[in-house]
């Protein structure tokens, strides 16, 4: 088995957490938005609208997009779109596509929107905020807000000092874009952010949330995540404290593994075509591990040939 840290699935984490903690988002990352939403009435989200707006918003792509409805301090019923920008390198036509969001969004419901972008790639100088045009007689600019993930590393005694739960989920992205290719050292980060959890006092449920975003972007190789569990399970024992017990590791691993399977599959037969039972059955006994190398490996196929050749080359043990 190799040290190679593959991309995990950040779909799922980002979506939850922001959905858990949606306030405590834009307070930490859009405080001057914050500061006109009158928190005290309910806030909305509107994922099944949102599908039938932008239904290409899930095709396969590194990012995560949630439509909430809000209410202004003044009374004013206002929509906010925040997106999770996860891919690893800068995308062309992105201020297009947030433009076109917005739009879709407003003629939708006829109600203002408020767009902002959470960007967690890679690429220090890749900072999209507006899209435009112009001609004689027309001009448009629609500028959005943003923050890049990668400024945070020059904050981090700001993070370990703050409560916000996005201190903690920064933390966690940051040390895992650090450790790419660094197993070692990111089984000792995880273990030192998920320690702070319990450190700085949160709740029951918080920690479980974090700890559950935590484990899903800083996945280890097999080996390594037994032996985190092992010290994991130390660490809870020695301050008479047990959180995730072991049915719940058992539950949890499962679950990812399912998702990710279904995740592959849905891939595969939009990038090759319709899978014949045989190499569905292969894909199946994949463990979690091989799937998500599957999942950076086809990325790179042209047809069948390539899958087929993939599975002969990575056999299940």
């Amino acid at each position: 088995m190799t040290d190679n840290i593959q991309y995990a699935d950040y779909d799922s984490p980002w979506k939850e957490v922001l959905e858990a903690y949606f306030p405590q988002a834009i307070q930490f990352f859009f405080p001057q938005t914050a500061a006109i939403i009158d928190w005290e009435r309910q806030h909305e989200f509107l994922d099944k609208e949102f599908q039938k707006i932008a239904p290409n918003s899930e095709q396969g792509k590194r990012y995560a997009d949630k439509l909430v409805k809000v209410w202004l301090k003044g009374g004013e019923e206002v929509f906010l779109l925040i997106h999770v920008e996860i891919q690893a390198q800068k995308e062309d036509g992105f201020e297009e596509r947030m433009f076109e969001y917005h739009l879709r969004i407003y003629s939708h419901f006829h109600q203002p929107v408020i767009s902002l972008a959470i960007l967690c790639d890679g690429n220090r100088k890749w900072r999209p905020n507006s899209y435009s045009y112009s001609y004689p007689d027309t001009q448009m600019n629609f500028r959005f807000g943003t923050v890049k993930l990668l400024d945070y590393q020059n904050r981090w005694a700001e993070l370990e000092a703050s409560d916000n739960p996005f201190a903690t989920i920064v933390m966690a992205h940051l040390r895992t874009l650090q450790t790419k290719t660094k197993p070692q050292e990111r089984k000792t980060s995880k273990f030192n952010l998920i320690r702070r959890l319990y450190e700085v006092g949160l709740e029951e449920k918080d920690i479980r949330n974090l700890y559950r975003f935590i484990g899903w972007v800083m996945m280890l190789p097999e080996g390594l995540e037994e032996e985190f569990w092992q010290e994991f399970q130390q660490f809870e024992q020695e301050r008479t404290m047990r959180y995730m017990t072991t049915g719940e590791r058992i539950d949890y691993r499962k679950g990812r593994q399912e998702e990710a399977l279904n995740l592959i599959l849905r891939l595969l037969q939009k990038r090759v075509g319709e899978l014949p039972e045989s190499l569905k059955s292969q894909i199946q006994s994949l463990n979690l591990t091989q799937l998500e190398s599957l999942g950076e490996a086809l990325l790179d196929f042209t047809g069948i040939e390539g899958l087929q050749t993939w599975l002969q080359a990575n056999q299940p043990e």
